[in-house]
C-alpha cells in the first residue's frame, strides 16, 4: 500500500495533544466584530477541542493514526 498523504490544510488549522485530541479555532472570529457583543468575542477568541464524531477522520487526514 502507498503511504497516505498528510491534509495539508488540515495540518495548518488544527493541533493534536498527546492524548489525540484535536485542538480547533472558532469560526465566525474572522471579521464583522462590531456586531457582536463582547461575551461572544470573549468565546470566539477561545481554542476549543474537536468532537469525538470527527476526531477519527481527521487523525486519519492528519496521517495520525
Amino acid at each position: 500500500m502507498p503511504k497516505l498523504k498528510t491534509h495539508r490544510g488540515l495540518k495548518k488549522r488544527v493541533k493534536v495533544s498527546p492524548k489525540g485530541k484535536i485542538k480547533r479555532q472558532k469560526a465566525f472570529a474572522g471579521h464583522l466584530m462590531s456586531g457582536k457583543s463582547g461575551n461572544r468575542r470573549r468565546r470566539l477568541r477561545k481554542k476549543t477541542l474537536v468532537t469525538k464524531n470527527y476526531t477519527k477522520a481527521m487523525l486519519r487526514a492528519l496521517g495520525k493514526s
